[in-house]
This record gives structure tokens, sequence and C-alpha cells, in this order.
């Protein structure tokens, strides 16, 4: 089954370390990745520019209402994914709990529907 392996974190966090801790940073997602690679469990992943360059879509009246920005104002914001395949919740949160954003943020795992498209029981 597929998950969404999402990665919260504070935007300015990237800023503030110096350029030794920015490089642990890139070799521990580059093993990261790797081992899901290695495992087979990899379908994707990408990091997300910052939030600043998010444009929000809603509409109003069956009109686009287009705003600059990220939908949320939460310090953590989204910053990059990983779509694996695994076989089950307990091996997604396994490999959520490996992923270096779990240290410095917050790891939300959701799983992606599969076909066919019925809505969740209880929606």
């Amino acid at each position: 089954m597929q998950y969404l392996l999402m990665i919260y974190s504070e935007e300015t966090r990237w800023s503030q370390m110096t350029d030794s801790e920015r490089q642990q940073g890139v070799a521990a997602y580059q093993a990261y990745t790797e081992s899901l690679k290695k495992a087979g469990a990899l379908v994707g992943a990408n990091r997300l520019q910052q939030s600043n360059s998010a444009t929000t879509v809603r509409l109003v009246d069956t009109k686009p209402q287009v705003l600059d920005g990220p939908f949320s104002d939460s310090k953590e914001q989204l910053a990059g994914y990983y779509l694996i395949d695994v076989p089950n919740l307990d091996a997604a949160i396994a490999w959520a709990s490996r992923c270096p954003g779990a240290a410095h943020g917050a790891m939300e795992v959701r799983p992606v529907w599969t076909a066919p498209y019925d809505a969740p029981s209880g929606a």
C-alpha cells in the first residue's frame, strides 16, 4: 500500500544552521533516500520551496480566488515528502521515524487512496 510521508518543519531552521550542519543534513537525507531505494519502497520524493512561494486557490461563487502564500499560517510548514509503497501502516510509521525530518519537525503519515475511488467509510 502507498503512503505519503509529509515532512513539516520550521522554515527558518535551515538558514540558522552552520554550513557543516547543512552538509550533515543533506547527507542524512541522501542516506535515508538511498535506504528507501534499496528496500524497494521509494515511489517518489521531493523537497518543496519555501511557503512564501506558495499560491492558495479557493473558489468563491464559482470564481477562483488566488492568494499569495500558504494555506496555513503555522510555524511548521510542509517542507517535502516521500511517497512510499510498503505492506502496512506499521511499516510506513517505521520509515517515517527513520526520516531525518522526524528529528527536527513532524512527520505526517497518510495512506493514499487506491482504486476503486470510493469514499472512506464514515465520510
